[in-house]
């Protein structure tokens, strides 16, 4: 029997647990194929430009399929990827647009972070003199490191689904999508940071294990060792299942919060199909 994902009629604005639940039971339903696609977009990233290039759009293809799901709409991978790979470089650009500006963010960031936690130093050095210089030097640090991470979090969360519009919509291209996940996340940014913090919590687990572990037993090797490229072909291999594992639980998100966003923003305007009485399969 397929998971229901919404009732029939109008969607309703979900709740941070009721999309990162609905993630869930998407990524579990349709585990392996999935991880099939997700396997294979990790295969292209070593491959330069075009092997990014699929990357990204197998990307948006996972969120187009757990879109089609949601909608009780649902697409083989074939029919999906017939829309998605004529955008394959818009999805490519998409993805370099975001990163890029994301890059220019924490740029900004840390010159204003620095001057601020620079300003407050100077002045608790006045006030407190030679004995407040650590106490100053603390919390300028504390300051600028809180000024990326919100920062950063704040402008993430205006562009978390850039590539769904590409992968969903007609007529659309690389930058018009970027320009909607802007449009769309107006005003829903701190539920949307709520739903990346839960989300980041669920994965948290498989992270520390297949990427924090292995990176500490490095960080205690002496590189250029035997021992040493062996545990970095491990942390290699780990970050890569990692990746495999996590990335459609996110595409997934990525799709419920599109759909989540579209009915906030634009008094929804898709209806729900009735649930199917059986499996698409």
């Amino acid at each position: 029997m397929s998971e229901n994902f919404g009732s029939s009629g109008q969607i309703q604005p979900l709740s941070i647990g009721n999309v990162v639940s609905a993630a869930v039971r998407l990524y579990r339903s349709h585990l392996k194929t999935y991880l099939n696609l997700a396997a294979i977009a990790h295969l292209w990233i070593l491959v330069p430009i075009y092997g990014w290039a699929k990357y990204a759009a197998i990307s948006g293809l996972i969120s187009r399929l757990a879109f089609g799901e949601l909608i009780y709409q649902p697409e083989g991978v074939k029919t999906a990827r017939s829309h998605v790979n004529p955008r394959l470089w818009s999805f490519l650009r998409v993805g370099f647009q975001v990163g890029i500006s994301m890059f220019l963010v924490y740029l900004g960031l840390a010159i204003v972070g620095g001057l601020l936690a620079g300003l407050i130093g100077v002045a608790l050095g006045g006030i407190l003199g030679a004995s407040g210089i650590i106490v100053a030097t603390t919390l300028a640090i504390i300051l600028t490191a809180a000024i990326i991470l919100l920062g950063l979090t704040w402008f993430y969360s205006r562009w978390i689904v850039a590539e769904v519009p590409l992968a969903v919509e007609e007529s659309i291209n690389g930058g018009e999508s970027v320009a909607r996940s802007w449009e769309l996340t107006k005003g829903s940014v701190f539920r949307i940071q709520g739903v990346v913090l839960v989300a980041f919590i669920v994965t948290l687990p498989l992270v520390f294990v297949l990427n924090y572990i292995p990176s500490i037993f490095l960080i205690r090797l002496e590189s250029g060792s035997a021992i040493y490229s062996i545990v970095y072909f491990i942390s290699w291999v780990g970050s890569l299942i990692g990746g495999i594992l996590i990335m459609p639980f996110w595409q997934a998100i990525k799709a419920v919060l599109y759909l989540d966003l579209r009915s906030r923003r634009e008094g929804l305007g898709l209806q729900l199909r009735e649930p199917p009485s059986q499996d698409f399969r």
